[in-house]
Order: structure tokens, then C-alpha cells, then sequence
């Protein structure tokens, strides 16, 4: 009521001004619209450009990661042939390992540079030779070493080995845990560990016997080689607002090792982790992720990719980012010119606008008086044409309006009675028509599916059957085959009995009732499935009542109720999952219920009361008969077949069979 009242008051106002209202409304909306996409559109151009930017930046990260990693491999597979380092370690002088290997280290910057003997056990440590003995076979990369392969990679090194190759670099590897905005819990408060980049080379002699392996690294906890040399790569010390624009990372796990991201104070904010959001998507799902994150302080526009170690564990990332605020300010002085030009534009449109309704509103205002009088009820009235324009032919059809008003509204409405009640009488005609056609398009498929199936394998299924009995006929019940052919003969007969059924589908044939024990049937059906290839990822979970009444069934067609409802199970399961089969009295003791759960992906509920419909199928090869063979089996048992399911969870089928006395349907 009270939007009613605003609307007349709004009608209620001169042309002139409605018409400024409007125009003003149509601009104001449309400049709101302009601006909200494209504020949206330079955003996400401009992000986009800036993520494109560090995506590249983050490869150029990991060429100069790869880099270093292939350098540490050169240096370790070339000193391996050294003829003074396999002499050494084939006589047991240290002296001279020492001699050959100590300048390499201090050239090269290598942390740890360790032999082991051809058992892979460590016989020389150039930091630390006192410690030695101890047997590196089962690392990684000695292991590989130790088969001839040169190798290389990114390792983590516990405390412990870190000791034996010096103080100093256990010292260096400890770093305390800082308290993080946004980071994932975290239950130590120190990393003890540290993060090489390591490689191993096989030492050989002159005639090519293994004399053990030589193993070189570099420690990355506390070392800022590789994060600046990116650094002065890619962003060549830039700066914005006295804020660095780029930084680098590398991370042991979640923990800032190696960075020149700065913390409050202006220092390396190593022992700072990553956020809770990058720490699952690399980390946990071994993924790149690229975006808007939170790091340390500040929002930064970055990449991360996952470290992983020679098994291919991801224990690490590398990451490159670019401060967010440049990016952020681009953007708003683009917006505040954007801005500006509508501003200037609405006022342009506004002054053209005055004008046009000016010359809208003089030639109406002279048509108020005569449309009053017609409003009166004086039809006879004609409005003045003084024009040829738009507006005149508007006087002209006005009167040509007012005169057949009365007599086209009057025919209308006996049309339209008309015409409504015959459209009713043709939808009802053709729905009638349409539920015939269909059902006797079923029931002639079903026709032609059924003598094809007789003609084509009721002949193989009989050859088969013959050869099998003529096969048993001719061999002894102790024959390690006897069972298997007896059971060829079983299911070809059950095949034979399955065709027969899908005939009797169509022909509503009775079944061939028999006493018989439901969970006897149950148990049989199990047995032929549950080695099959489908099943063998699948938990069957029986849970059958005991004490059950005998039931009054054709105990073929009922397996092949069971038969086709625990395929339809382990089709809806293709990676595995769990099938619950259970028997029980019905609730009213008139009846036996058999039920089927799987945990399989459920079914649509736009498509429940479809399934027993004969030829509906969701599957690309199927024919869509066998819950409606199903249905109908269940049907002549007087029984019924109930479906429920949760989309995602799986689904339940019921199958509820009566007790009967005498066996007659």
C-alpha cells in the first residue's frame, strides 16, 4: 500500500519533471553500473598483470633455485673422479682428503662435504673428522649413489646428523618459531632441522669398482645467497614508498629459513611462517598457489610452489612476491579519472536533456484538455491534428481508438472464452494421445529387445549348455574341473531362466513359485558376485534376521532381483565403498524385507520416480531394463520396490515380498 501511494505521488507530478526524474534515475544507475564493472574489470585487469608478473618471477625464482642445486651436482660428481680423492679414499689417508677437498669447500661455499665407504658407511667428514662410522646407506641420496647414479636434491637433515658434520651448522639450522598473523597452529616453537640442497656421486677406481660415495651440500637455514641473488634479478632493488616491491622465500615446511622479507623491526623475518590458506594448498595438497596473501606484516601479490625432496615429499616452498599497495594505488587513480569523466559527462547529458523534453512537453500539455473530456466519457470527442509528426498520429490513432474501443473490447473477451475453452479441450486431446503413443512405444521396444535376445543367445546359451553336460558326462565327481563345469552349467541355466524372464516381462507370464528361504537366496547371490572384478575393492556387511519364514517365490527371478540390484551397487561404487545387505520381518509380520545400501554417489532426485521405467537409463551402455524386469518380478510376487536416496551418500533399494500361505498370487 504504501509503494502504491509513492507511485501516485509520483505520477501525480508534472511530465517535465517526471521525465527529469527519469533520465536523472536512467544516468545516476547507469553511471553506479558503469563504475561498479568497471572498477571490477581495472581490478581485475591490473591483478591480473600484476599475478602474470609474478608467476614469471617465480619461474625465474626456480631457474636460479635449479641452478644452484646443478652446480652443487657438478662440483660433488667432479671431484668424485678425482684421481687424489679416489686415491685417498682408497688408502684411508685422510690427510690427503683433507688436502684435495678443503680448498674445494672454501671455493665453492659447500657446508658439508662427507665420504662414505662402498657399504655406504662414513669414513671421512671434512668439518668433523673425529665422527665417523656411522651408515648412511638409507639416505636418499647415498642410496642411489651407492647403485652408480650421480644425484642431487633438496633434503631435510635432522639435528642429530646436522651434530656429526659440526656444531656450527646445528647452531645455524635452529630457529626460533615467531608468532605469525594468520598462520596455521603450531605446537613446537623451534625448528631443529635444517634444509640442504645436497648431492651424491659414486667413487670409483681406475677399473671401475665402486670405493664409496661422496656426499656435498649447502646448508639454507640463515642463507640469503639464493633469495637475493632472485632478488636482484628480477626486481633490481625497486622500491616503493621506501618499502622494497619484491621479496623472496624459501620455506622449510611452513617456516621462513632463507628471506628478505623484513619484519617490524626492519630485520630478516626468518622463523615467520606462511598462512593458514598457502600452508593447505601447497603443503598439504602439494599445489601451486598464486594470489593476494598476507605475509609477515603486509599484503603482498604472491606465488608459491612446492620444495619437494628426492622421494618427491613436499617438504618446503619457494615463493616470490610483489607489495600489493603500488598496485592498489594504480588502481584508485584510475578509478578517481574514471570517475571524473562521468561526472562531466552526466552534467553534458543533464543540459541536453532539459532541452529535448522542453521540446517533448508543449505539444502534449495541448492534448490534456481534449483527453479529459473523453476521460468524462465523451467518445465523441475529437483531439485537434495540428502536426504530421509522431505526436499527430498519435491525435489520429487516439480517435480511431476511441471510436471501435467499446466494440473490439466486447469481441475480445467472447474470444477469449472461446478460445480458452478449446485450447483445454486440445491440450487434454493431446496428452491422452501422447500417453498412448508412449506407452505403446515402451511395450514395442520392449517387443523387438526381447526376441532379439531369444534369437541371439538362448542358441549360444543352449550350445554351451549341451557341451557342458556332455563334458561332465565324461569325467569323474573327483576331477579337479567337475565343479567348475557344474557351475558353468548352474549359471548358463540361470541364463537361460533370465532370458525366459525378460520374455515373460513382456508377456506378464506368472512365476513358477516354490518354498523357499530368502536368505538362502541372498547368501547364493552373494557367493556368485563377491569374486567378481567389480567387487573385489567393495565390503559386503551381511546383517540377515534369523528364524525368517519361508517364502513362496520363483527363486530364479528373485536372485535376478538380487543379481541386477547388487551390480546396479557396485556400479554406483567404481573406486569401492561398502555394500550392506539385510533382511528382516516387516514391521506389520505380513511380509519379508530385503534391503541393499551402498555408499556410491547417490542418485538425482529428479530422476527417483523415472528409474523403474522400462529403456530409462543414466548409463551410456545400458538398456535401461533391469530395475523395470525388477519392478516387475516384484510386482507379480505382489510384493514392492522402494528406492530412497542422499545425492553424494549413497542409496537404499527395498525389496518387500509377502508371506503367503498357499503360494497363489
Amino acid at each position: 500500500m504504501k509503494r502504491r501511494r509513492r507511485w501516485l505521488r509520483f505520477s501525480d507530478l508534472p511530465l517535465r519533471l517526471k521525465f527529469f526524474l527519469g533520465f536523472l534515475a536512467v544516468i545516476f544507475f547507469g553511471g553506479i553500473l558503469s563504475l561498479f564493472f568497471g572498477t571490477r574489470l581495472e581490478h581485475k585487469t591490473i591483478f591480473d598483470l600484476a599475478q602474470a608478473k609474478v608467476r614469471h618471477d617465480l619461474s625465474s625464482a626456480r631457474m636460479v633455485y635449479s641452478e644452484r642445486l646443478n652446480d652443487i651436482r657438478d662440483i660433488v660428481r667432479l671431484n668424485a673422479g678425482r684421481e687424489s680423492v679416489r686415491a685417498g679414499l682408497g688408502a684411508g689417508d685422510f690427510d690427503a682428503l683433507r688436502a684435495a677437498l678443503a680448498p674445494i669447500r672454501h671455493e665453492f661455499g659447500l657446508d658439508i662435504i662427507t665420504l662414505t665407504d662402498a657399504r655406504g658407511r662414513v669414513v671421512f667428514r671434512l668439518r668433523n673428522p673425529e665422527v665417523a662410522g656411522d651408515d648412511q646407506s638409507r639416505d636418499s641420496l647415498v642410496r642411489r649413489a651407492l647403485r652408480r647414479a650421480t644425484v642431487v636434491g633438496t633434503e631435510i637433515m635432522t639435528r642429530e646428523e646436522l651434530l656429526k658434520e659440526g656444531e656450527d651448522l646445528a647452531r645455524k639450522a635452529l630457529l626460533p618459531v615467531k608468532p605469525t598473523p594468520m598462520a596455521a597452529p603450531r605446537i613446537d616453537d623451534r625448528e631443529e632441522n635444517g634444509m640442504l640442497l645436497k648431492a651424491a656421486s659414486p667413487v670409483l677406481d681406475g677399473d671401475g669398482a665402486l670405493l664409496g660415495v661422496l656426499v656435498g651440500g649447502i646448508l639454507l637455514n640463515r642463507n640469503y645467497d639464493i633469495v637475493d641473488r632472485v632478488k636482484d634479478t628480477v626486481f633490481k632493488g625497486e622500491r616503493y614508498k621506501g618499502k622494497e616491491i619484491g621479496t623472496v622465500t624459501i620455506f622449510q615446511n611452513d617456516l621462513r629459513i632463507s628471506t628478505n622479507v623484513k619484519d617490524e623491526s626492519g630485520g630478516r623475518a626468518v622463523g615467520t611462517r606462511v598462512s593458514r590458506e598457502v600452508n593447505q594448498a601447497v603443503l598439504q595438497e602439494g599445489r601451486p598457489w598464486i594470489g593476494r596473501a598476507f605475509v609477515v606484516s603486509h599484503w603482498y601479490i604472491t606465488a608459491y610452489e612446492p620444495i619437494r625432496n628426492l622421494d618427491g615429499r613436499t617438504i618446503g616452498m619457494l615463493y616470490v612476491g610483489m607489495l600489493e599497495k603500488p598496485y592498489i594505488d594504480l588502481r584508485n587513480r584510475v578509478m578517481l579519472t574514471f570517475t571524473g569523466i562521468a561526472a562531466a559527462c552526466t552534467a553534458l547529458l543533464l543540459l541536453l536533456m532539459f532541452v529535448i523534453i522542453t521540446s517533448v512537453i508543449e505539444p502534449l500539455r495541448r492534448m490534456v484538455t481534449a483527453t479529459q473530456r473523453i476521460a468524462q466519457g465523451d467518445l465523441d470527442h475529437k483531439v485537434v491534428r495540428d502536426s504530421q509528426d509522431e505526436i499527430g498520429q498519435l491525435a489520429l490513432s487516439f480517435n480511431r481508438m476511441t471510436d471501435k474501443l467499446k466494440e473490439a473490447n466486447e469481441g475480445l473477451l467472447q474470444w477469449t472464452h472461446t478460445l480458452e475453452g478449446r485450447v483445454e479441450e486440445r491440450a487434454e486431446e493431446l496428452r491422452r494421445m501422447q500417453d498412448v503413443l508412449v506407452q505403446s512405444e515402451k511395450m514395442a521396444s520392449l517387443g523387438k529387445i526381447s526376441a532379439g535376445v531369444a534369437h541371439e543367445i538362448n542358441n549360444p546359451l543352449t550350445s554351451i549348455l549341451l557341451n557342458t553336460h556332455l563334458m561332465l558326462e565324461k569325467i569323474d565327481a573327483s576331477h579337479p574341473f567337475h565343479e567348475s563345469l557344474s557351475l558353468i552349467a548352474d549359471e548358463t541355466t540361470r541364463c537361460s531362466q533370465i532370458v525366459k524372464g525378460l520374455l515373460e516381462f513382456a508377456r506378464q507370464n506368472p512365476p513358477q513359485k516354490v518354498k523357499a528361504d530368502i536368505n538362502v537366496l541372498l547368501e547364493k547371490t552373494v557367493g556368485l558376485l563377491e569374486n567378481q572384478a567389480a567387487f573385489h575393492n567393495i565390503i559386503i556387511v551381511r546383517s540377515l534376521a534369523d528364524g525368517l519364514p519361508a517364502l513362496w517365490l520363483d527363486k530364479t527371478k528373485i536372485q535376478q532381483v538380487f543379481w541386477n540390484l547388487m551390480i546396479n551397487a557396485a556400479e554406483s561404487m567404481p573406486r569401492g565403498g561398502t555394500l550392506m545387505i539385510s533382511s528382516r520381518l516387516a514391521a506389520d509380520a505380513q511380509g519379508v524385507e530385503v534391503r541393499f545400501t551402498d555408499s556410491g554417489t547417490g542418485i538425482p532426485p529428479e530422476i527417483l520416480d523415472k528409474l523403474f521405467d522400462p529403456f530409462f537409463t543414466t548409463k551410456s551402455s545400458g538398456t535401461g531394463l533391469g530395475l523395470s524386469m525388477c519392478y516387475g518380478i516384484v510386482e507379480q510376487h505382489r510384493g514392492k520396490i522402494t528406492v530412497e536416496s542422499d545425492l553424494g551418500h549413497g542409496a537404499s533399494f527395498t525389496v518387500s515380498l509377502p508371506i503367503e500361505q498357499d503360494g497363489q498370487s
